[in-house]
This record gives C-alpha cells, structure tokens and sequence, in this order.
C-alpha cells in the first residue's frame, strides 16, 4: 500500500513538473544549496550520509569489503592531495579524463564527449562551483534518470590508494570535476563497482536524456558517414567499440594500437583531398588519454603530407592525448559498432537546426496483471501495456524517394544497476508495434484484446528481445495510428520501464487504456409478491424469527452453496467478505439483509457465477487473474492496468489465480468504493476532497 501510495504521490510530482530539466529531482531529497549554506554557517565541510566514504560506496564483490582491491583505499579531500585543486581549470576538456582502476570506459568516453559542447557540459555539470569562494566540500551534478532529471549532491571525499586517485584522474592531477561527476554518478547507480561494463549510449543518455541507435558496422548504411556528420553537427554523442570474442580479448590491444572491448568517443568527421582524391576522415579519443592509432592519418603519419596547409592545421594536432584520426573506411573495417545519441528538443536550443518531436511514458510489468510476455505467450499477450502513435505527416526528404514517417522507439528497463548489488539482472524485453483497427482509431479509452492483436501480424518489432537496459530502433511507415506493444520476453516477470518516441514529424501519442467506470445502477426493485413462494421458504428456514439475515447466518448459507459445487473452487467466505456484502446491500440499516436485499444478492451471485464460469478458461474452478479484466468488464466495471494490480495484489493466490469468493468479494468491494465515490462526487467532476477522518471512516470501512 505505501509503494503504491509513493507511486501516486510520484505522479502528482511529475504533473506539477518535478523531474523536468527545469525542475530536478532532489535525489535522496538532498538540496545542494541548503546543505552547503549549512556547512557554510557553520564552519564545517560537508560529509554525505547518503553516500558514505566507506565500503559500502565502493562496491559489493570485486570492490567489496574484503576484496584485495580495496586494501589501502583512504578516502580523500583533492584540499588533502595538492597544493591548488582546481574544480575546472580553464575549461573542462576530454584531457581531464583519465581512467583509473575501474572498468568503466565506457562512461569516460560519453563523459570526453559533453567536453566537445559547453551548453550540455554545463547542464550535468552547474556552473560556479569551485574550491575557493564559499568551498564547503559539497558539489553537484545533474543527470538524466528513467524519465526525469535528478540533481545528486556528493562531498569531494574521493577513494585514493598511495596519495593518488584510484578512480578517473586528469591529466594533470590539480583538476577534480572528472572525479567528482565519477562519484555522483557512481552514487546514483548505487556504488562504483555498479559502474564497471556497460556501453557508452547508456552515458550519453544520462547525460543529455536524449535517445540512442547503435548501427552495426559489418553492414553499415551507405549514408554513415553523412549520417555521423549530421549527428555531430546536432550536438548528438557518439560513441564506438571493437566487440571481444572471448573474456581474454578485453582491452587487449591489436597490431595497430586499438582496444579491444572498449568504449572510445567519436569527436569529429571530415573530408580531405588526399593526392586529388576526396577522403573521408573520423576523429576518436581513447578516454584513457593515451594509446592511440597508428595505421593510416595517424597522429605523424606519412598521410599528412600530401593534403593542403590549411586542413593539416586544423586537423593534424600531434599530441600523445589519446585522440587520432583515421580513414572512415578503416573505421568501419576495424570497429564493430557505432552508438549515437539523439538529443531531445530541450537540449537543441538552437533554431537553426532540426529537432525531433519527443514523447515519453512510464509504465510497469506486473505479474498477474501486466505482465504478458512476447506474442509467443497469446494467452497473456494482449496483457500488456499498449501506446499508441499517431503519425500524419510524411518525411520532408526521404533517402529512397518513397514518402513515409520516420520515428525512433526506445524502451528502457528501470534500475539495472542499482539491482546488481541484489544479484538480480536484467529482463530481456522488446517490443512490438501493430495497425490500430478502423473501429479503434481516434479512441484512447480502450486496451486491444486478444482479438485485436493476435488476429494480425505486427507491422514492425524491435531487432531482438535482449537483456540490456535499452532496446531502440528505427522505423518508416505509412502516415496511420499504431500499437506499440512493450513486453519482456517471457511473462510474469516484473519490471519498470519508460518508453520514448522521437518523430521526425508532429505526431499524436497516448497510452491505451479503459477509462475507469462503472454501471452501478440499482437493481430494479421487485414486488415482494413476484418472488418465487419456494425462495421466501427457504429464506425463512435461514432467517429465522426475526425473517432477517445476519452476517454469520450469511457466510453460513454461502458457504453450504458453494462447498456443493465441483465447477468452481473456494476457501470459504470470510466474515470480512460477509460484511462487505451487508453494507453494500443493507438499505435500512440494520447490518442484516431482509428478504427483498437478500433475493437482490442471491440474483447478484448468480451473474457472478455466470460471468465466472465463462471466464475460467481452462475449467480448473478458478480464474488466471489476467482474466479479471474481462471477467470485471462483463460485470459492468471498466478497469486500467492501475486498479488491475491493486485487484490481483489484493485478491490473487500465490499461483496469481483469483477463486470464487474472492472474485465476488472484489466485485462487491469494487461496486462499493464506486457507489461510494459517486456518491460524494455531487459535482461529477471526477475528484472528491476528504479531511483525514472521513479519509480513515472510509478506508476502514
């Protein structure tokens, strides 16, 4: 209930703008200029609690407590290892990042990359913070997280072995801004051993909130290199890799000084006649400053010779920095994969430049409900959450000359690294992306059911269901209004996810899902002459003298009913279940049932029985809580995926399947809260206020 609660509150959050690049989360709920104004005032330097300089922030099994690699480690102030530490020393630039002892190059060659733009660099890294005016060892960074931006306080206590950083350096040894971004991000993931392995767009991404596409480079487009010059002039991030075959193979380094199994950035593209011949050249940094290419247009090489003055100046800076050039076509031949990162409209300031249209959503997997798996599993396929995309107009200029939409859909799995120190992975999730029926389009209140999705082919899906953080692709169709269906591979696996999708043209995108709504009408009431002579006998052998009926003579008399049955299975009703009953359909009172409320229940359960029976696919007596969506439709009550799991947490068993009295008993809560809501919603306006005793009257109710 709390979790659930937090998830409301999280929402209201995000509808008054919290987690937007204007309003960032306070991460931990720490506010950077509240606690340094305390340190400030009171003499002292800032230690955080949240992130203590200790094991725990250093990792849990390479880097845990008892590992040999954290022998020695003493947790320094840069005040503590030169004499004139220096936050940003005349610019940040990629020199500033050196890698240290932890296999995170990944994210040092998407940290190489914001040093190429100023505008990005001062987004994750706020300005004015320094070692000298109003210095409290506290700084900040601000970082992209699942769907919001979140600003992380650290104190500039860092992990050192032998008086030097253990971790990300600069160059130079004065310059800390590398290091501490390092450690807010390590904090943010959980600890820095959180941080080995990964790819550079998971980086780029956190860093700008834009979205990533990885082209393999065994069978590039033919437009590449057009394509990384545009990316580069956009401000997008690029980053490259030399897959490994084998463990032994990671950051082994080939004949001509490039590693294997890491991640280096991709900082310019250029063209240059070379003996009247136009080539094409690519710019790499390796984020460990040094080693670099030695084939062809290396740093020196004998290629710079034959092009003119003026682009052997701007290009050929000779320097052991760890940033060279080479031909693209050896480019392609040498490296794997290619990632760049697109950036959202909030980062692309600029009007002179194309900017794709974003749109974002949350959601989550949920066993029982929301979980359906791929469409390999049609049982609990359609259980999934659905989005749709309306795309209506074409592409301005199209490679191939055909007119179509383009848009890029990205899904992301929650927390991966954060989960690490649980031993728990990542699920292996993807998507799919279906026509929206002529019947369905222009609606939003609808989920698609089996017979939508599984009597058609998808139009497009992701490349692959892998277990990665993110799955994204590229996709051109027709102008027209598409499902997009994300699911893990399997069912019944829980998990967070955001979805995004960037148009290059306006489109129109909304989840689908069922408005919330009831038919809650009263049964119409019958004369007590038209019920049947042998029901009024019966009722009064239950009854009693007093020809009412108690909750205890009620749970009796349903229990006697359904112990006969063989077609449905049930532990009983409760005493609870027998009380819900009575106050929804107790009009006078008493907290007992007369005749005509009882006849109005037993005609009640009767439906429900009905509806059950129908339901119970595979006739085992009770009922996949996947089909309580239906089974609560047919029953007159319109559900979303939310009040679903609140249904299946509440009513299901441990094998997530729903018997038969918890099913009546849901369905008589569920017609309750309606009744209820309706009742003090006199404006129908779809809110209603409480103070907190009529709050608790209610709930306890």
């Amino acid at each position: 209930m709390t979790s659930a609660a937090g998830r409301l509150a999280h929402q209201q959050e995000r509808n008054r703008g919290i987690g937007t690049k204007q309003h960032a989360v306070k991460f931990q709920q720490q506010d950077y200029d509240t606690l340094r104004c305390q340190c400030v005032e009171r003499g002292c330097l800032f230690e955080d609690d949240c992130f203590p300089a200790g094991c725990k922030s250093l990792g849990y099994n390479e880097l845990g407590p008892y590992s040999t690699k954290t022998r020695g480690v003493v947790w320094k102030r840069p005040t503590e290892l030169c004499s004139n530490p220096m936050f940003i020393n005349d610019g940040a630039t990629r020199t500033d990042i050196c890698q240290g002892s932890l296999g995170d190059c990944w994210l040092l060659a998407a940290i190489a990359s914001l040093t190429l733009d100023q505008r990005i660099l001062a987004r994750v890294v706020p300005p004015g913070q320094s070692f000298s005016e109003g210095y409290a060892g506290i700084f900040h960074f601000q970082f992209w997280q699942f769907g919001e931006w979140v600003d992380v306080v650290v104190d500039d206590r860092l992990p050192t072995r032998d008086g030097n950083l253990l971790f990300v350096h600069s160059a130079e040894g004065s310059e800390f801004w590398s290091a501490l971004l390092e450690k807010a991000y390590a904090k943010v993931c959980g600890c820095y051993e959180s941080l080995s392995g990964g790819n550079t767009i998971e980086g780029f991404e956190d860093f700008t909130g834009g979205i990533a596409e990885i082209y393999t480079l065994e069978k590039p487009p033919s437009q590449l290199f057009q394509i990384i010059q545009r990316a580069l002039k956009l401000g997008s991030l690029l980053g490259c890799s030399i897959d490994i075959t084998s463990p032994y193979e990671t950051e082994a380094v080939t004949n001509l000084k490039l590693v294997k199994g890491h991640a280096y950035s991709v900082t310019g593209a250029e063209q240059v006649y070379f003996r009247g011949t136009l080539v094409s050249l690519v710019r790499l940094r390796n984020p460990w400053g040094k080693v670099e290419w030695t084939g062809p247009w290396s740093d020196g090489s004998m290629e710079w010779k034959y092009i003119n003055e003026e682009d052997k100046s701007k290009l050929n800076h000779v320097a052991e920095d760890g940033e060279f050039w080479m031909s693209y076509l050896d480019f392609v031949r040498e490296f794997t994969k290619l990632e760049i990162c697109n950036l959202t409209p909030d980062m692309l300031e600029s009007d002179d430049i194309g900017h794709w249209n974003y749109y974002q959503f949350e959601g989550m997997w949920r066993v029982g409900s929301t979980a359906g798996g791929c469409r390999n599993h049609p049982a609990t396929f359609s259980s999934n959450p659905q989005f749709v995309v309306r795309l209506d107009d074409v592409d301005d200029d199209p490679l191939d000359g055909e007119d179509g939409c383009t848009f890029l859909v990205g899904l992301m799995q929650k927390d991966g690294r954060r989960q690490r120190r649980l031993d728990r992975d990542l699920q292996t999730i993807g998507f799919a992306i279906y026509e929206v029926p002529d019947e369905y389009k222009g609606r939003r209140n609808v989920h698609l059911g089996p017979d939508v999705l599984l009597r058609q082919k998808a139009v497009a899906m992701s490349n692959t269901f892998i277990n990665t953080r993110e799955v994204c692709n590229r996709f051109r169709l027709p102008p027209g209004e598409y499902a997009i269906i994300p699911s893990t591979f399997y069912p019944h696996k829980n998990a967070s996810f955001v979805l995004r999708v960037f148009s290059e043209k306006q489109a129109s995108t909304s989840p689908l899902e069922e408005d919330i709504d009831a038919e809650t009408e009263d049964q119409e009431d019958l004369p007590e002459s038209d019920v049947d002579p042998h029901f009024k006998y019966l009722f009064k052998q239950i009854a009693g003298r007093d020809t009412e009926v108690s909750v205890f003579e009620l749970v009796k008399i349903l229990n006697n009913v359904v112990s006969r049955r063989t077609d449905i299975k049930t532990d009983g009703f409760s005493l609870e279940t027998g009380r819900l009953i009575i106050s929804l359909m107790d009009r006078d009172e008493s907290s007992m049932l007369g005749l005509m409320e009882f006849h109005k229940l037993w005609t009640k359960i009767q439906k429900y029985l009905e509806i059950f029976r129908k339901h119970d696919q595979d006739n085992s007596g009770t009922m996949s809580s996947h089909e309580m969506r239906g089974a609560a439709t047919e029953a007159g009550f319109h559900i979303n995926s939310t009040v679903l799991q609140a249904i299946v947490d509440r009513y299901a068993d441990a094998h997530y399947a729903i018997d038969f009295d918890s099913f009546v008993g849901c369905l008589i809560k569920v017609e309750m809260l309606f009744k209820m809501f309706k009742a003090l919603d006199k404006a129908k306006s779809g809110k209603i206020d409480l103070d907190l005793q009529q709050w608790l009257c209610l709930a306890i109710y």
